[in-house]
């Protein structure tokens, strides 16, 4: 089926047929845009949410060694490479489909034009020629016309007794003339109608078959190149679709490794004190008039005794070491459990990393046309030496908590033996006189803190106190979420835990 050789005839139908065509284009790529636009907004949309609920500061890093803690900024991580994605989708679709295509519609339509232009042109031609012929075949008919009219005259002036023989000359020279003419002009109009049907003929069997047949391949070129278009609109996505589904599976980890038993040991860790239970307050028996000097209950005055540690002084600490064996025990365990976190916790960032660059390689060697898979090694060797240092000193400072830790049960017997007064009286007394001595029973702070935040005191046993403060803590946080502090006016209640930070 060909346009030239069966729309011969339609050419107003072609005309609004390929304009049709060009409009189609010129939405698609309307549509497109507006696909980009809904990926760039749904991309800064989730980006801005990954922002928001990110965690920052101390307090949350701190919260993030929970492995529920930890999985939720893991999920907002994943999700924000997500959104990644969705903008290079975007992008791809702006350049590789709106771009392209409006360079191919203006290219199309100059053909359009042109190609019309050339049918439009043909056809003034052979309407200018039939004009001609039809002056031609006019002028042929007047012709005639006079010469038969003068051959008529010259017939009756011949018969006309009265008419002289000049006359009669005369008459036949002028018919004859006459005749002449119209047989040039018969000649002509048959050389012009011979020449006209040679041009139409050429019109409907050459010409406008070869423009109808350009116009028809053009438009379907334009429906091949617009078809590629649907296709890319789809397979532009699924080019990065790996990767996505790298993102979801990253998701669907973090929810399946966390631990929440390790989670609970952590929090105790966290926290937990290190000090024996206070041992039974004895009887003084004043109605007998004793006093007795060196009274167990002395080593646990009522405000007091949860709150002091012998090695508590500033003053006393030895010059710090790398294993922190200059601490008392239980601080070691704490200080050598905390660098073992902070190195765990930057291994698996450099293993996510290393995990990340691995995963971009597979996709490089499965898309050559996204990236070098080479360009990568230099990193990922990076990468691999640090993990292999900091597996190093995670494995230094584990063996030294093995250590602090096999050595709790000389401490806690002593700390037992304490407290039930298998140790002579004196020997509590001496760690404990400096402390009288220099507080003179006044309750001693336990640590600093720093208000993070103002707060507004107004119920009973509660302080006000404003953002960046200096506080002294008087007594930790028991579990309910509250502590009592005391500010440098001297007035002391209870804020809660949450509102500061703990100064080193």
């Amino acid at each position: 089926m060909d346009w030239g050789a069966d729309l011969w005839d339609q050419y107003d139908v072609i005309d609004k047929h390929t304009q049709s065509g060009l409009d189609l284009v010129e939405r698609y790529i309307k549509f497109v845009k507006e696909r980009t636009e809904i990926e760039q907004n749904y991309a800064k949309q989730l980006r801005s949410l990954t922002k928001k609920y990110a965690k920052r500061g101390s307090k949350e890093e701190q919260d993030c060694k929970f492995s529920n803690h930890g999985a939720f900024q893991e999920i907002l991580n994943e999700l924000n490479d997500y959104a990644g994605q969705r903008e290079l989708i975007a992008e791809n679709m702006m350049t590789g489909i709106c771009v392209e295509l409006t360079k191919y519609l203006q290219e199309l339509k100059q053909e359009r034009k042109t190609h019309l232009s050339d049918a439009k042109k043909a056809q003034q031609n052979l309407e200018s020629s039939f004009k001609h012929l039809e002056s031609t075949k006019k002028r042929f008919a007047k012709e005639w016309a006079e010469a038969d009219k003068a051959t008529q005259q010259a017939e009756k002036t011949e018969s006309d007794l009265n008419a002289t023989r000049l006359d009669v000359e005369k008459a036949k020279q002028h018919a004859h003339a006459r005749t002449h003419t119209a047989e040039e002009c018969r000649n002509d109009y048959a050389a012009e109608l011979q020449k006209y049907n040679k041009e139409q003929n050429l019109f409907y069997y050459s010409e406008i078959p070869q423009i109808f047949k350009k116009l028809q391949d053009m438009d379907e070129q334009r429906i091949r190149r617009l078809a590629e278009g649907y296709c890319q609109f789809s397979d532009i996505e699924k080019k990065v679709l790996p990767i996505i589904s790298k993102c979801l599976e990253g998701i669907s980890s973090a929810g399946t490794k966390i631990d929440e038993k390790q989670d609970s040991i952590l929090f105790i860790e966290q926290h937990k004190s290190g000090f024996e239970r206070p041992g039974d307050v004895e009887f003084e028996d004043y109605s007998q008039g004793i006093k007795p000097a060196t009274s167990d209950s002395s080593l646990n005055p009522p405000k007091v005794r949860a709150k002091l540690w012998p090695f508590s002084k500033k003053h006393h600490k030895p010059p710090a070491a790398e294993d922190f064996s200059h601490l008392p025990p239980e601080q070691r365990k704490k200080r050598l459990q905390a660098k073992i976190d902070d190195i765990t916790k930057e291994l698996q960032k450099t293993q996510d990393q290393s995990d990340a660059l691995e995963k971009m390689k597979g996709v490089y060697e499965q898309n050559p046309q996204m990236g070098d898979p080479s360009s990568l090694e230099p990193q990922i060797t990076e990468t691999a030496q640090n993990i292999g240092r900091l597996r190093g000193e995670l494995a230094k400072y584990e063996s030294w908590l093995s250590e602090a830790v096999g050595g709790e049960e000389s401490t806690n017997t002593i700390n037992n033996n304490t407290q039930h007064g298998v140790v002579a009286a004196d020997q509590p007394q001496n760690i404990y006189t400096e402390f009288d001595d220099e507080f003179d029973d006044i309750e001693t702070p336990i640590g600093q803190c720093t208000a993070l935040y103002t707060f507004e005191g107004n119920s009973e046993g509660t302080i006000s106190i404003t953002e960046g403060e200096l506080l002294s803590i008087m007594e930790e946080d028991k579990g309910d979420g509250w502590m009592r502090v005391l500010r440098a006016s001297g007035e002391e209640g209870y804020i809660p835990s949450s509102y500061v930070k703990l100064t080193p």
